[in-house]
């Protein structure tokens, strides 16, 4: 494809403006954002349509190395770019888990080779590798991951030295997973007691309760305060834990939060229709929890919205609570979810790009993306407000074969996706794979 695209009389939603521009890129960055650019190259006649800066998605599981019968960083990131996202940061629960700089040098070597969208990797913890962590480099790696009590194998820390030398010595950003497994342990044996094996999905919020959630949390904001730690704390779920966040100006916060699409859009009222295909950890609360998560992202307690995406083979979340896996696939739909609440009045179509855009790319210093701004990269994603967007499994990318949205309608349509000046998605159909490079940071 064209190394020049020019794409005429687009309306640019971008750093709380929207305003009718044509968009020169050239080289993979944008060269040129003016009222009417002599047209080059490639031609994107974008009349009636939107251009927003691409997603960027800081909380992903594209399950490689290890789990790739649920996906792969070629399978995720092209369904990614299919739904807007050109960058994604991805988590370390793999196998082997990502505990040492070269597994995670391993990641980064398959994502080179494979991946559609732009990347980077956290570093897993344990309670032996901190020596590991104080060796990364801040430039490379986005940040670490801490499972404050809830995880699976080597990543869970529940040794408080650990803890204390990881928010002590992390040279990145610190992100967490917190749930008090204690506190779940013991609801999950009394549920087992009082069900059997036939626990009803609808208790998933019960087990995996807000009570684990806001201690935990604040376990987290407690360590960051003593040792002024970078924390950011990964999809909040309760309304309790909304209060435990400050709104003052976002460059000026040291501990940040964000909400993922699930406890955006879903409640446990949903579990009557969707069952075992939206258990996810933490888990959907109440519609009033979803409600403040919804209110607190609007006005600044919650910085930013980001997905979580975790596929699974849908013949293990069909299988009954106990035996169904945690996660949900939505990388594809996270901007369709953010424009359908613009529609139901929750959000401003100006403030998106803060949400999925402007302050991840902030928060973690990513150089030159984030923005449309003449001299950065150039990701950007076209949006129709006007089409409708009926999810089905035919249009659905997702290597697992489903998704939660499946049977919904959208009121907007994703046209194109732009990653690195190139198009990479365009009407309902991949155009160029393998277009994502390394992230970089500035710090």
């Amino acid at each position: 494809m064209s190394n020049v695209i020019t794409i005429k009389n687009c309306k640019v939603i971008n750093e709380g403006s929207i305003t009718e521009q044509d968009i020169l890129i050239k080289e993979g960055r944008f060269e040129k954002i003016a009222n009417d650019i002599e047209p080059q190259g490639e031609i994107l006649d974008a009349a009636g349509h939107y251009l927003l800066p691409g997603v960027i998605d800081d909380q992903c599981h594209f399950r490689e190395p290890g789990l790739t019968e649920r996906g792969s960083i070629k399978t995720e990131s092209l369904a990614a770019v299919a739904g807007g996202t050109t960058s994604f940061m991805d988590m370390p629960n793999v196998i082997p888990p990502t505990l040492s700089l070269d597994l995670w040098r391993d990641k980064i070597s398959i994502a080179n080779q494979t991946s559609s969208a732009n990347f980077s990797f956290y570093m897993g913890t344990s309670n032996s590798n901190i020596d590991e962590i104080k060796a990364i480099n801040p430039k490379e790696v986005c940040g670490i991951k801490i499972f404050m009590g809830s995880s699976t194998g080597d990543l869970h820390v529940d040794s408080e030295d650990a803890l204390n030398d990881l928010f002590r010595e992390s040279p990145v950003i610190i992100t967490t997973h917190c749930e008090d497994d204690p506190m779940i342990k013991s609801l999950e044996r009394e549920y087992l007691a009082k069900y059997g094996e036939q626990i009803p999905v609808e208790m998933h919020g019960l087990i995996r309760s807000r009570e684990a959630c806001l201690k935990s949390s604040k376990k987290a904001i407690e360590l960051a305060t003593k040792y002024n730690s970078n924390l950011h704390i990964l999809h909040l779920t309760t309304k309790e834990e909304v209060g435990l966040f400050s709104n003052k100006p976002f460059n000026e916060k040291m501990i940040t939060a964000e909400v993922c699409i699930p406890h955006l859009y879903f409640s446990s009222d949903d579990y009557s229709t969707k069952g075992t295909l939206i258990k996810c950890n933490p888990s959907l609360k109440e519609s009033t929890d979803r409600d403040a998560l919804r209110k607190a992202l609007l006005e600044g307690y919650i910085d930013y919205v980001a997905t979580d995406h975790a596929p699974h083979v849908l013949e293990g979340k069909s299988n009954d609570y106990m035996n169904c896996p945690s996660g949900i696939p939505s990388v594809q739909h996270s901007l369709l979810v953010l424009l359908e609440l613009v529609k139901e009045g929750i959000y401003s179509l100006n403030d998106l790009p803060y949400y999925l855009s402007h302050k991840v790319a902030d928060r973690f210093k990513i150089v030159d993306r984030g923005y449309i701004r003449e001299g950065y990269w150039a990701d950007c994603v076209l949006v129709d407000l006007e089409s409708k967007h009926k999810v089905t499994k035919e249009n659905t990318f997702y290597f697992c074969g489903w998704s939660p949205f499946e049977g919904e309608t959208f009121s907007s349509k994703i046209m194109s996706t732009i990653v690195n000046g190139k198009l990479a998605y365009n009407n309902g159909k991949i155009v160029e794979t393998n277009l994502g490079v390394q992230l970089k940071f500035d710090r």
